[in-house]
This record gives C-alpha cells, structure tokens and sequence, in this order.
C-alpha cells in the first residue's frame, strides 16, 4: 500500500488514479491528522509526502517518521514544489529517501516509486557486516557503531551496505546512482554527495572508514574481504 499525503486536490487525484491504473495500491490523504490516524491502522510500504500541507508542514511529518521505530525505515518520497538546491538537501538530509520537484512527469514518478521499492525489497536479503567497531544487519535493518544503534534512513543504509559488501570497489557517483535510485538526475549527482556526508556524520568516527577518492566516487576498504 502506498500512502500519499497532498492537499491539492487535482494533484492528489491524479497520482492516485495513476497508481491505481498501474495496479498499485494506494491512498490519498489531504490532511495530516487523517494519515496520522490511518498510519495507526496500517504503516504503508511507501509514502508520497507534500511539504506545503495544512497545520503541520512536510518537514515536521517526516521527522516525527524518522524517529519513531516503527517507521524509521519507511521508504519517503518528498514531493513539493520548493525546487531550490537548498530545499532538496535540506529534504534528504532531514531523511527523505528521495525529492522530486513539482511540476513533475508521471512516468518519472512511477519510474523512481518502482526502483524505491524494488530496492526496499532486496534489502530483504540476509547479511551482516562487520567493519572494526561497525555492525550492520541487513535482516534487522540495524546499524552500530561501537555497540549504539545508529540510525539512517533507507537510502543511507542501501549505499553503505553497498560498499561495504564491495570493500575495496571504488564506486563512482554515476555507478552509484544507477544501483541504488536505479536512474539520474539528469547527469546532477549532489544528491550522492548528501547521502554520503549525512552517513558519515551519522556514523561518527565509523564514517571515515567511507573514503573519497579524488575524482573517482567513493569506496570503503583497500581490499575486497
């Protein structure tokens, strides 16, 4: 079930219809208070979030998602029309797992949605790593640094799972882009970038084991275990 949080009528109908006639399920909410109460009924495997949205704004929604256990990992696309660079990092880092701005085309939405979830769902596969004082569990979707969970969001997780699975891969932004959204910005790679300073300062001192190679992209590890 895909849940979709917009006030704009025309807009949430039309993403609903759309859904719908791609054989997703899904449910339109225009309040926050509703979704809230229909969140208490069911977590979706996916949400749509407006950030312009009536008493309670994007930003307050998907922080108060991020904090609570049961929907830290919830995959969340932001969908607004504050298209400015500095909404869109502002967006991934406060956890969106994607920032798609209005005017959109439909088919590049359901084009993220599918790789979003079909993502979310290879994560699926058991697998711990263990690098010095970092653990990571594929299966229980946990990260520790130095025995204290640490928590990202899905996106975060996907890429350091990613290399740590490949250590000593070096992984360029292109690379990386196709294998965990599973498309481009059009060429725009900042959005790898966020990912990877927001991971690193969530993981502390475990986050210098992430390293940049000049040029190149990133990779953690001088060898393949």
């Amino acid at each position: 079930m895909i849940y979709l949080l917009e006030d704009d009528d025309s807009i949430r109908e039309l993403i609903i219809y759309t859904l719908n006639g791609q054989g997703m399920d899904a449910k339109g909410f225009a309040d926050p208070a509703v979704f809230w109460e229909a969140v208490k009924q069911e977590i979706p495997s996916l949400l749509l979030l407006d950030v312009m949205l009536p008493g309670e704004d994007g930003f307050q929604i998907l922080q108060k998602l991020r904090s609570a256990p049961e929907t830290k990992s919830l995959p969340i696309i932001m969908l607004t029309a504050r298209g400015s660079e500095y909404d869109i990092v502002r967006g991934l880092d406060s956890g969106a797992d994607d920032y798609i701005p209005k005017p959109f085309r439909m088919m590049e939405l359901l084009s993220r949605i599918r790789a979003l979830l079909r993502r979310t769902a290879e994560q699926s596969a058991a697998a711990e790593y263990e690098l010095g004082n970092l653990w990571v569990s594929t299966t229980s979707h946990e990260v520790t640094v130095d025995g204290k969970e640490v928590s990202l969001t899905l996106k975060e997780f996907e890429l350091l799972c990613l290399l740590l699975s490949e250590q000593g891969t070096v992984f360029t932004r292109p690379q990386l882009l196709d294998r965990i959204w599973g498309y481009s910005f059009d060429g725009e790679s900042r959005t790898v970038d966020v990912h990877i300073r927001t991971l690193r300062q969530k993981l502390g001192e475990a986050g210098n084991y992430i390293e940049t190679v000049r040029g190149i992209g990133y990779k953690i590890g001088g060898r393949r275990k």
